[in-house]
């Protein structure tokens, strides 16, 4: 099934989904660095307690999209709003910076495929999580190390390691304490930027677990970049085919992995076999 402009992908693709009312919608997104049109034009609409996959090769937008929708950036055109109390209806491309900040700190979350991003590695794990609940506003050491330990429970991080700085610790637990980082807000939308890119096969396994319990049990809405089709098979409620920053085909994750029908995305899949 291939996107059309204008059209909801998922009203088309999963008419269950589209009974609701969407979480994240982004129209006509264009984001150009000098000459080269990183995004042109996408549109894209998430939905409560939906995994969304984002899939493609280097250069085809994933990346900057996912930026964009984590108010990293602003785009050069379009808009984008979340369902969040005091923002409906509000472009959250045309708010000032300090409140896309606190949008991003409060409601969205993000794992990044390089920790180095998302952490302070040489901080305590619990000082990496604790950091967000600051920066949010709250001042109690107790509650701090509370909240520290019960996200850090949640994304299956040892608590006998809290304490432990990241630079310590194997790449799978270090996607853990970014993720327990991510979550400790309770946000509306996390984002996943290949968050098992460069694991070992076991340790990608229990990290995909991890995010299947963690989306199962707090119905949480989630969107992940990732290069690997096995991935995005095992999370991915649809998938959204990218390139050149453009949206090729959209649908449900069994329908675009089985039966693709643009030929690009016929290619990428089968590349992947």
């Amino acid at each position: 099934m291939t996107a059309t402009s204008g059209t909801d992908p998922i009203a088309l693709a999963a008419p269950r989904l589209s009974q609701r009312s969407p979480l994240l919608e982004a129209r006509g997104l264009h984001k150009i660095y000098g000459d080269i049109p990183a995004v042109a034009g996408v549109d894209l609409v998430a939905y409560p307690n939906e995994v969304l996959g984002i899939v493609g090769e280097s250069g085809s937008g994933k990346s900057t999209l996912l930026r964009l929708l984590n108010l990293q950036e602003v785009a050069d055109q379009g808009s984008y709003h979340l369902d969040i109390h005091g923002y409906e209806g509000v472009n959250l491309f045309e708010l000032d910076r300090y409140a896309r900040r606190e949008v991003q700190i409060r409601h969205i979350g993000i794992v990044y495929q390089n920790p180095y991003l998302g952490l302070r590695m040489n901080n305590t794990s619990s000082g990496n999580v604790a950091e967000r609940l600051i920066i949010a506003g709250e001042r109690t050491y107790a509650t701090l190390r509370q909240a520290a330990r019960q996200s850090l429970d949640a994304s299956e991080f040892p608590s006998a390691r809290m304490d432990a700085p990241p630079i310590q610790l194997s790449g799978g637990m270090q996607q853990r304490v970014q993720l327990a980082k991510a979550i400790a807000l309770a946000p509306k939308l996390l984002l996943l930027d290949e968050p098992t890119s460069g694991l070992d096969v076991s340790v990608q396994a229990v990290v995909l677990d991890t995010l299947k319990r963690l989306q199962r049990e707090t119905r949480l809405s989630m969107i992940i970049v990732s290069h690997d089709l096995g991935v995005i098979r095992t999370l991915a409620d649809r998938v959204m085919v990218m390139r050149h920053g453009q949206v090729i085909e959209t649908g449900l994750t069994d329908q675009i992995l089985e039966d693709p029908q643009a030929a690009y995305t016929q290619q990428l899949v089968h590349a992947k076999l």
